[in-house]
């Protein structure tokens, strides 16, 4: 029977008929088959398993830190990577001020700031930022190897920076790991 002259029969058919009409609607339904032999899996923020990590800074490439700092900050380590979200571990770095820049670095490169006023370019190298304030220096490095988004500025949340060997995150039991293994 024609799905058209079925409607029109079961307006003035009996309940049962009726029922056979949405038994036909239903198989008429297009179904849909799974093809793929897998699924993109993408997380989201109740979805993802953070961790704590400890870096040590002693020694260490300024760059090349804040570029593995930036990977773990970011999630890219991790097989579940999704890039609108924030999936990424909390990093501790400890001991910034014996970060290690190479050759003239420490003197001869400038960081630019402007304070919004006329004339209020301020100028200042790496050896001044480490002498006032160390955590400075690794925190504007991660900084800009992050996205300049809004998620941007919440990954940078997640960076904790401290001066000495010491930090006050023990409870939430951070695993150390060593630059390479990144």
């Amino acid at each position: 029977m024609n799905f058209v002259r079925m409607k029109i029969f079961c307006t003035f058919a009996s309940p049962i008929m009726c029922r056979d009409r949405n038994f036909i609607i239903n198989q008429l339904k297009i179904k849909t088959v799974d093809t793929q032999s897998y699924k993109t899996v993408s997380l989201n923020k109740a979805t993802v398993q953070k961790e704590w990590v400890v870096i040590d800074a002693t020694d260490l490439a300024l760059g090349r830190l804040a570029s593995r700092v930036a990977l773990v900050l970011r999630g890219k380590t991790k097989p579940g990577f999704t890039p609108n979200v924030d999936c990424g571990d909390n990093v501790i770095v400890v001991n910034c001020e014996k970060v290690a820049l190479k050759g003239k670095k420490m003197t001869n490169r400038v960081y630019t700031r402007y304070t919004g006023y006329p004339g209020g370019q301020r100028f200042t190298t790496p050896a001044e930022i480490l002498a006032k304030r160390p955590t400075e220096l690794i925190r504007r490095a991660v900084k800009g190897m992050l996205p300049k988004t809004r998620l941007g500025d919440k990954l940078i949340n997640n960076l904790f920076i401290y001066e000495g060997p010491e930090h006050p995150h023990q409870a939430q039991n951070p695993k150390t790991i060593k630059l390479d293994e990144i």
